[in-house]
């Protein structure tokens, strides 16, 4: 039996520990993470930290992590769930028509979505945060906010079908339920 697959969304600027931290867990619990991006190619992943002192945050290059498939060749009916990964990559790849137009898709099927940190940026854009209670890094208040969503300071915060996180420091407080709704959506439905 083929195991079901999740899309962990990133680009270059994307952070280590918002990727693959979800990345292993997946594997863990019995997903097939595929890793989706503007092209099929190497991307450069970056650490963020705010150290001792600073006001702002710090970036480092971390890993690198090749994309299985690009944005255009996604059938999003192929897919269980979607994580939209931070760093600083969904600044930049949230205008990619066909990345809004898997967005929409999870969002208008009511299939598991996380997001973490500059995550958010994705959904906002596309117009899928409207009404939604979200957790997010601080400096993305604002984006969450202005397009519709309540931004809400917690570690995990689970609006129906959607589960997000402020930072990688929240990977054990949202990853978990998050899994646990694409357990219950791989589940066969009774008839």
């Amino acid at each position: 039996m083929s195991q079901p697959k999740v899309l962990i969304i990133i680009g270059d600027a994307t952070e280590t520990l918002d990727t693959m931290y979800p990345y292993y867990r997946l594997i863990e619990a019995g997903f097939q993470p595929v890793v989706a991006a503007p092209e099929k190619r190497l991307y450069q992943m970056v650490m963020h930290e705010i150290k001792p002192g600073w006001t702002i945050t710090k970036e480092w290059e971390g890993y690198t992590l090749q994309a299985d498939v690009a944005f255009s060749e996604i059938d999003p009916d192929d897919y269980l769930g979607i994580l939209f990964s931070g760093g600083r990559a969904p600044e930049y790849i949230r205008y990619d028509e066909d990345l809004v137009r898997v967005t929409k898709h999870f969002f208008e099927h009511n299939k598991p979505i996380a997001s973490v940190c500059h995550g958010v940026e994705i959904p906002a854009y596309a117009d899928c945060v409207r009404g939604r209670r979200m957790a997010t890094v601080g400096k993305c208040k604002f984006d969450l906010e202005v397009c519709g969503g309540t931004f809400v300071d917690e570690p995990c915060v689970i609006d129906g079908n959607l589960v997000s996180g402020r930072t990688f420091h929240d990977n054990g407080h949202y990853i978990g339920p998050w899994i646990e709704l694409l357990e219950k959506a791989r589940q066969p439905v009774d008839v």
